[in-house]
């Protein structure tokens, strides 16, 4: 009787185990900034075929539809490996616990503030009681780094000025027809911009200050993932990196930030400290939820 107990006992064991092996071998994959199936494929189809390549894992998008359904999905494990910013790994890695596979470094990521080239404006103070726009409440180049730079400035974001926000496409139009008097933006939606301005026009705005860059755009693994699947992925990244930075570069629109990126290994929790001052100037000193949402 009791060899027949230990008998079934490992069978459901080594069933057990064969069951983990498969879930470990086939991963689900979310972007939280982008929503929809369609537009994950588009603009991360090539980065996931190539990740399948080099892992030898299956990956499946998860679409989700912002950051707190993709921080859920984390927690409730829906989702294996999230694709997320500065601003969401702060709160991710105190709700979910989520742990840092690699690091996206983004040449030249930063905020910063520009005004009309013939604007009155040349000091962050001048622009004390004025309309700024900004981008989605909670972005951490549209928003929480422009408030930082007004805060680092002794200008209370909150009190001081006062802030639009709203699609950075409307914003910049605001700015050309002087509803807005400045914008707070990252440095690549300048460049995209200006690149559909007229001739005559590229040289009608000036920058009035800006940030340092920002930290890197995280790839985190939940905390249900087994150390050696993150492990895997980690080091399939790091000896195919090359590979999969051309995969990268083959999306669409959204994948352009993304230009002379590379990989990087050596992210400690610290290097976010940044963002979580963001959190507080901008009134959120828990960073336990996402602003806006």
């Amino acid at each position: 009787m009791f060899s027949k107990f230990l008998k079934n006992g490992l069978l459901a064991f080594s069933a057990m185990g064969a069951s983990f092996s498969v879930q470990a071998e086939s991963i689900k994959l979310a972007i939280t900034d982008l929503v929809g199936l369609e537009e994950l494929q588009r603009e991360f189809g090539p980065f996931k075929n190539e990740l399948e390549k080099v892992t030898g894992m299956s990956i499946e998008f998860l679409p989700v539809t912002n950051r707190t359904a993709g921080l859920e999905a984390l927690r409730f494990k829906k989702v294996d490996f999230v694709l997320a910013g500065p601003a969401e790994y702060v709160v991710m890695e105190k709700r979910a616990k989520a742990s840092v596979v690699t690091g996206l470094y983004r040449p030249n990521y930063y905020s910063q503030i520009v005004v009309k080239a013939d604007s009155p404006y040349f000091t962050l103070n001048d622009l004390k009681g004025k309309q700024v726009g900004m981008g989605s409440v909670g972005s951490t180049s549209r928003h929480l780094g422009p408030v930082q730079l007004f805060a680092n400035a002794a200008i209370d974001p909150l009190k001081d000025f006062k802030v639009t926000h709203t699609n950075l496409r409307l914003a910049w139009e605001g700015l050309k027809k002087g509803d807005l008097d400045a914008i707070g933006m990252g440095r690549s939606d300048l460049e995209s911009f200006l690149e559909k301005e007229p001739d005559n026009q590229k040289n009608a705005y000036r920058v009035l200050a800006r940030g340092g860059d920002l930290p890197n755009d995280l790839l985190m693994a939940g905390e249900h993932v087994p150390a050696e699947v993150v492990e895997k992925m980690r080091t399939a990244i790091g000896e195919n990196s090359d590979a999969l930075i051309a995969s990268i570069a083959q999306g669409a629109d959204h994948v352009k930030r993304y230009n002379g990126m590379r990989f990087l290994t050596q992210i400690t929790d610290k290097d976010y400290d940044p963002v979580r001052a963001m959190y507080r100037t901008a009134g959120y000193p828990e960073y336990s939820d996402f602003i806006g949402e």
